[in-house]
């Protein structure tokens, strides 16, 4: 499972409405290869459901998976920040032995 802070929440509730999406949409996180540690986080919101989807729900946010991201992400936060050390999403990843110094890249 997934879970989003309250910020995370509300900044995709904004983004949701900023880009006029209808309730069908959720968003999908996915963990890709690549990055400077191994793997990559990805987020994107989609409407288009997979076979092998995993669908949790935090805080009304709807979140899909598939399965090979789910076993790396399985008890992730997801956070967001807009404060003077950067602006953006992050993952913790309880998952991750090591991350990059941006945050955007892992591995286990």
């Amino acid at each position: 499972m997934i879970t989003v802070t309250e910020k995370a929440k509300a900044r995709i509730e904004d983004l949701v409405k900023d880009s006029n999406y209808d309730e069908s949409y959720f968003l999908r996180v996915s963990v890709q290869s690549g990055g400077c540690s191994g793997l990559s986080y990805n987020m994107d919101f989609d409407n288009i459901t997979k076979a092998d989807d995993q669908f949790f729900e935090d805080k009304g946010i709807k979140i899909a998976l598939d399965m090979k991201s789910f076993l790396y992400l399985a008890g992730t936060e997801l956070d967001f920040s807009d404060g003077i050390n950067g602006k953006g999403f992050s993952f913790n990843n309880p998952n991750a032995t090591r991350t990059c110094g941006c945050g955007e890249s892992f591995s286990v």
